[in-house]
């Protein structure tokens, strides 16, 4: 029979690592986050690994610093108490594709839907070009904006160097044997001067002088374009860079209907995005920064990036799945979305809705604050409930007002669904979640969120390490939704 102390052993190691699960975190990054708290008794990964399989009992020190990595307390870990399995922290299925089958099958058949598509977005008016992100937006989501084949290929080019400097990125270009021309702001040729830069095959990069004053958008579109080059050999099977470009700004509307390189184009611009942000944010070291700055988005002016970079790759590298990131335009254009968590559309990037919920952060920032307030100078984050199909949801959004390179106002918007990370420390999500819900209701459609809901998600903040979220209770929660004609608010909106 195994002696108390064994079985307790066991059983704190069991805790510890479903705890460990349950927040995403590897053996090496929980050593890390104990690292940063207290580097003097911090645990080894081996010694985390005994602990986790019994063969280790940790001193009160010890143990006392895990458990406040986590926001608990360190008697928790011997009550005797086993909550069973890990939940799974990645995405539920609420808002993305389901396994509903299609009757008459035969009509989704490749045949017919090569044929019904192209009708489909000529009548529609949407382009191919339009169409093509949609679908890789749905495959984003699908894989939780995991995309390791293209993360090794940046790794491998850039060997992981953060911050990466202009002149060392110039360095990887010259050696892949990209050249890089410097040219005049001709509007023609670089499509109206909001383009900046061009690729022409088989490895020339055709830039702006004005770049030279803009460091951070310069090392996106070499980064950018290196991606090509090293993806596929610079083939040329690429439109020029439409990144930080609106059809409001001025440039001429694609074509409605499915050209034979709509899509092509659209997966390559996607890959060569991606491949950028891997390379200026390398996975590993990136996701240690957010981890010590709380996921600060000031931190793009230590890594010489933009904000929006640094916003998609936090979906990208966090150990927590649950994201979304909106980047809009004015009146309510989305030139980029995804939606890891499913959280419902205020608008789609194929059209702008005539009613949209005026209470979402995005939408405040597009179009001012009432009552001609200033408009906040840096970013605001917003606790936001929903009603979803029936499901009250909770959620918390951090937005900063900017301009693009063509000095065209934009909103960038990254944010959280709150209840599977409430979920995983073993809170009541449905319950808080409610109570901040009755609170807005209370108030009209926006509450200051109760004491015990404030104490849960200040929680979650301390172990997800996201600062913002403990920001936005210092202001009222919102009611949000879809669409204002649909409006759950005591008073409505619309």
């Amino acid at each position: 029979m195994a002696t108390p102390t064994v079985r307790q052993g066991a059983l704190l190691g069991s805790k510890l690592r479903a705890l460990r699960k349950r927040n995403g975190l590897t053996l090496d990054e929980l050593s890390a986050r104990c690292v940063h708290l207290d580097p003097d008794i911090a645990p080894s990964v081996s010694y985390l690994s005994m602990l986790e399989t019994g063969k280790r009992t940790p001193s009160p020190a010890v143990l006392e610093l895990v458990a406040s990595v986590f926001g608990r307390r360190a008697e928790w870990f011997l009550d005797g108490n086993f909550e069973g399995t890990p939940a799974d922290t990645r995405r539920d299925t609420a808002g993305h594709l389901d396994a509903t089958a299609f009757e008459p099958a035969f009509l989704f058949s490749p045949t017919m839907l090569r044929h019904a598509l192209p009708e489909l977005l000529l009548q529609t008016g949407t382009s191919g070009h339009a169409f093509g992100q949609l679908l890789i937006r749905v495959w984003q989501e699908t894989q939780q904006n995991d995309f390791p084949d293209i993360e090794r290929a940046a790794e491998a080019a850039g060997a992981r160097q953060m911050p990466l400097s202009l002149d060392a990125l110039v360095a990887i270009c010259e050696r892949h044997g990209l050249e890089i021309r410097w040219v005049d702001d001709d509007r023609r040729r670089l499509n109206r001067g909001l383009a900046r830069a061009r690729f022409e095959a088989p490895g020339t990069i055709f830039a702006s002088r004005r770049l030279r004053a803009r460091e951070e958008r310069l090392k996106y579109e070499l980064a950018f374009f290196l991606g090509h080059k090293i993806l596929h050999n610079g083939d040329g099977a690429i439109s020029a860079a439409y990144v930080d470009r609106s059809d409001s700004e001025g440039a001429a509307p694609a074509a409605a209907g499915l050209g034979a390189r709509d899509t092509l184009h659209a997966w390559r611009e996607f890959e060569c995005s991606f491949f950028a942000g891997a390379l200026l944010c390398p996975r590993a070291p990136f996701r240690q920064l957010l981890v010590r700055e709380s996921h600060r988005i000031s931190v793009h002016r230590k890594l010489g990036v933009g904000p929006a970079v640094v916003m998609r790759r936090m979906t990208a590298v966090s150990p927590y799945r649950h994201w979304h990131f909106f980047d809009g335009y004015p009146p309510g254009y989305l030139r980029t979305v995804y939606r890891g968590n499913g959280i419902a559309l205020p608008w789609g990037n194929l059209s702008v809705v005539p009613d949209p919920c005026p209470h979402w952060a995005v939408f405040r920032l597009l179009r001012g604050h009432p009552g001609g307030n200033p408009v906040p100078a840096g970013p605001t984050s917003q606790i936001s409930a929903m009603d979803d199909g029936g499901q009250q949801r909770l959620f918390c959004c951090h937005s900063l007002l900017t301009h693009d390179a063509a000095d065209a106002t934009r909103v960038l918007s990254v944010g959280i669904d709150l209840a599977p990370a409430l979920a995983a420390q073993g809170l009541d999500a449905a319950g808080i979640t409610s109570r901040v819900w009755d609170a807005c209701q209370r108030g009209g459609g926006a509450g200051v969120i109760p004491k015990d809901a404030a104490a849960g998600l200040r929680t979650v903040a301390h172990v997800l390490k996201i600062g913002w979220i403990a920001d936005a209770l210092d202001t009222p929660a919102q009611i949000i939704c879809p669409r204002s004609a649909a409006c759950p608010r005591g008073k409505r909106c619309g």
